[in-house]
């Protein structure tokens, strides 16, 4: 599966779209399901991401002297997991204020505010310098870049050496027998969740939409071993509806 390099378009869901607009039309997914977005994932994956992110923490391996910075960070469930099991000071960035702002609210509530820095930024150009953090974790967020290249890429650039680089992602069914099931919960039940849950049918298409165009398991190890990233491995989850990817910085 490969995503569409071309240099003027970009896939938005089953869609092709130009590439300066995907962002903003990302952006206006998450504007619209911002305020529901922990209860839709809920539904989405009948719990299990909460599963496959505490496997992700375990093997992000929090410690109070590293630094993390939390790519499509959102309303916030990878940096509360990284600080409640003893990692140091977090980044949390994201390119929606809307979400950020939910994950703000969340850690004042928590009180995590003190260990928190909070970025609105593009992951593919951050305003940050060289080799900065020692862990960079993005939860179901790469498929949302219009240029995922550019986002590994910008990662390792802020890997300190012997830093390392994490995505959880939703990635491709490696269960041949449960394609069918899997495709009408995601095409025919999510939409319509999203209606009677968010209001919005259309954006939790796109989120189904944009699990299929993502690349798979093989082709995003090639793109993290393609920015320089070494020792590039990754780990499947329920049998592939997730992914856990992983390189370092040597």
């Amino acid at each position: 599966m490969s995503q569409n390099n071309s240099s003027e378009t970009a896939d938005f869901g089953f869609k092709t779209v130009p590439r300066g607009q995907k962002a903003t039309l990302v952006r206006e997914v998450f504007d619209s399901v911002a305020g529901k977005y922990d209860v839709m994932n809920d539904l989405m994956s009948l719990g299990i991401h909460r599963l496959w992110k505490r496997e992700f923490l375990t093997a992000l391996d929090p410690r109070p002297h590293y630094t993390l910075l939390d790519l499509a960070a959102g309303t916030g469930d990878i940096t509360f997991g990284w600080l409640k099991r003893g990692g140091g000071p977090v980044v949390m960035s994201d390119i929606n204020a809307s979400m950020l702002s939910v994950g703000r609210d969340r850690a004042t509530a928590k009180g995590y505010l003190g260990d928190i820095e909070f970025l609105v930024a593009d992951a593919e150009k951050l305003p940050l310098p060289d080799a900065s953090f020692d862990r960079i974790s993005m939860a179901f967020g790469l498929r949302n870049c219009t240029n995922k290249d550019k986002v590994i890429a910008e990662a390792r650039r802020l890997l300190k050496p012997g830093g390392r680089f994490m995505v959880l992602e939703f990635s491709k069914l490696q269960i041949a027998g449960l394609t069918g099931l899997y495709d009408r919960w995601s095409f025919d039940a999510l939409p319509k969740i999203g209606q009677i849950v968010a209001k919005d049918a259309e954006s939790y298409q796109y989120l189904a939409e944009s699990i299929r165009m993502f690349p798979d398991q093989e082709t995003l190890k090639r793109m993290f071993e393609n920015a320089g990233l070494e020792r590039v491995t990754y780990r499947n989850l329920s049998g592939g509806i997730a992914a856990i990817h992983a390189g370092w910085r040597l």
